[in-house]
């Protein structure tokens, strides 16, 4: 079993930096494909990105790709999307995901943190 949690949202003018973080728990964390998720208002969830197990595979959201970029350390049990070159458009509520079909239906989520882009 896998238990996330977010941290590292808030307010950021455009053109800057943040980066979220997601604590994963749980003895069978590197198993795990992991992934970010974001939901704007009146927004359907959406993909933003993906890291297989091992860390030697990711993929993005082609709204993304070129600014942000997933890792993750597995001794730790952290995920990681650093954000950069952020635009008002990336506002959303960001959700760490596992396991699953990572991409479309992950087994595991965390609660969400908000990311606000000023403009």
């Amino acid at each position: 079993q896998v238990q996330l949690v977010e941290s590292g949202g808030g307010l950021v003018q455009a053109g800057g930096s943040l980066r979220l973080s997601c604590a994963a728990s749980g003895r069978t964390f590197s198993s795990y494909a992991m992934g970010w998720f974001r939901q704007a208002p009146g927004k359907e969830r959406e993909f933003v990105a993906a890291i297989r197990w091992n860390g030697g595979l990711t993929y993005y959201a082609d709204s993304v790709k070129g600014r942000f970029t997933i890792s993750r350390e597995n001794a730790k049990n952290t995920v990681a999307l650093q954000m950069n070159s952020l635009k008002h458009e990336d506002t959303a509520v960001y959700y760490c995901a596992a396991g699953g079909d990572i991409a479309t239906s992950p087994s595991y989520w965390g609660q969400g943190t908000q990311v606000t882009v000023s403009s």
